[in-house]
């Protein structure tokens, strides 16, 4: 029986009455209520086209047909425990083993990026018997409590930062301690990394893992210093930990020139653990961590079985491995190279045009808009970055996003069938948004 259709008042009081008000709504002011989406568009409950430049989870686009065939198809056939033996799971696991380096091989399969680290931390301890962890400042792992403490985004409006968790710089050559001017901001930085595994030795604590975003997301859209991974790595190893690579955001080819973040730091460097998740399955439930040999049989061996109902069903895996097929048939890696690169060429030429833009960075289809009041300074405009969201989806029906540490940075991560028509749209709608604001301002 089909479910009543709700009038979008009624929808939203509901909401409010009935869902815990810390889980909140894009645009709260006046919600987009979303009844259907395909590829890259939503579609509203009067029809009302938008287009998407948020939603990475979608990755091969909304309701891609040929993922709901294969997850119809499976579920119609068989959908049960991973306890029982079954192929998708391990043809699954070879496809995704044949993206990595050779060192990764051993998967486990979960539902969240969230549940897949808190299982790479796990391991991490495990395997190298020491508690401490290193992260980024600014970071975001996930929701779980221990993720909150490894996430300084969360923890400090929470509880504050535990004894075990270590912060290091966050990297960033555009408003950090090292920046574009510096003769070699990755081994700066790199060495504010080795500085605090001394500062931790001193305290008589031991490193189990530096745990990172390929490419921080909550922290702003974050470009690393290309070897940076492979020089903190090399550090943190010597220090008898491993590196955990978080690919929960960028995963799947969002790049274009590689399949995996991490990849970017060049052909020799290797995580001890990856994690992905949210575009693993295009919006099913579908996440994984893939490790080494050594790390899985240290893992196994503490005598306690690791068990997930859910974690690689046949369903999930059938939906994992059709994405897997459109990503290669589609060649969305490398539209998202070509098409990335023109967003990013696009919005460097309104940065000279437009004072308030600082800061333009990226990979493929993972795009920053830094906005501030004052290039110098950089100052963030955290409203103006506010007011250009807000008017890009009620003048234009363009759904975007804010990130960084002060929420003014304009975030583009849109699902992978992006087009050059889409970004053309939106920077045009950006520069008429602008030019109407300094009118207004001046």
């Amino acid at each position: 029986m089909a479910l009543e259709k709700l009038r979008k008042e009624d929808t939203l009081e509901m909401r409010k009455r009935l869902i815990g008000q810390s889980c909140r709504l894009f645009y709260s002011d006046d919600p987009v209520k979303i009844v259907r989406a395909r590829g890259q568009y939503l579609f509203d409950e009067n029809g009302t086209r938008y287009l998407d430049c948020i939603s990475n989870v979608h990755h091969v686009g909304h309701c891609h047909p040929s993922i709901t065939a294969a997850a119809a198809a499976q579920m119609e056939l068989l959908n049960t425990n991973t306890r029982f033996l079954h192929d998708n799971m391990v043809v699954y696991a070879d496809r995704l083993r044949a993206t990595l380096p050779e060192k990764l091989c051993v998967f486990y399969f979960v539902n969240s990026g969230s549940e897949a680290n808190d299982l790479a931390l796990r391991m991490a301890q495990q395997y190298t018997r020491h508690d401490d962890v290193i992260v980024l400042d600014h970071a975001y792992h996930g929701h779980l409590m221990s993720l909150i403490d490894i996430s300084p985004y969360k923890f400090r409006k929470l509880a504050g930062q535990k004894e075990w968790v270590h912060v290091a710089l966050l990297p960033d050559t555009y408003r950090g301690l090292y920046r574009e001017d510096h003769p070699d901001p990755c081994q700066a930085y790199a060495d504010t990394v080795q500085h605090l595994i001394e500062e931790v030795h001193r305290k008589g604590r031991k490193i189990a893992a530096f745990f990172a975003e390929s490419l921080p997301s909550v922290g702003g859209q974050i470009v690393l210093p290309r070897g940076y991974s492979a020089k903190v790595a090399e550090y943190v190893r010597a220090a008898g930990g491993v590196f955990v690579a978080d690919e929960v955001q960028t995963g799947f080819g969002r790049v274009g020139s590689h399949f995996w973040a991490f990849q970017l730091h060049g052909e020799g460097f290797c995580p001890d653990i990856v994690t992905m998740g949210k575009p693993m399955g295009n919006g099913h439930p579908l996440a994984c961590v893939a490790t080494t040999v050594e790390v899985a049989e240290a893992f196994t061996a503490n005598g306690v079985e690791y068990f997930n109902t859910f974690g690689g069903n046949p369903v999930s895996c059938a939906i994992g491995l059709a994405l897997l097929d459109v990503i290669e048939k589609e060649d969305l890696r490398g539209n998202a190279t070509r098409v990335g690169a023109h967003l990013k060429d696009l919005l460097k030429n309104l940065q000279l045009r437009h004072q308030i833009i600082g800061d333009v960075r990226g990979v493929g289809l993972f795009v920053g808009l830094e906005l501030v009041t004052d290039r110098q300074q950089k100052t963030p405009a955290t409203e103006t970055a506010a007011r250009v969201v807000k008017r890009l989806k009620e003048e234009d029906n363009i759904c975007v996003s804010t990130d960084g540490p002060w929420e003014n940075v304009v975030k583009f991560k849109p699902p992978m069938c992006f087009s050059m028509e889409d970004a053309e749209l939106v920077v045009r709608c950006i520069d008429r948004i602008l030019t109407d604001m300094e009118a207004s301002d001046g």
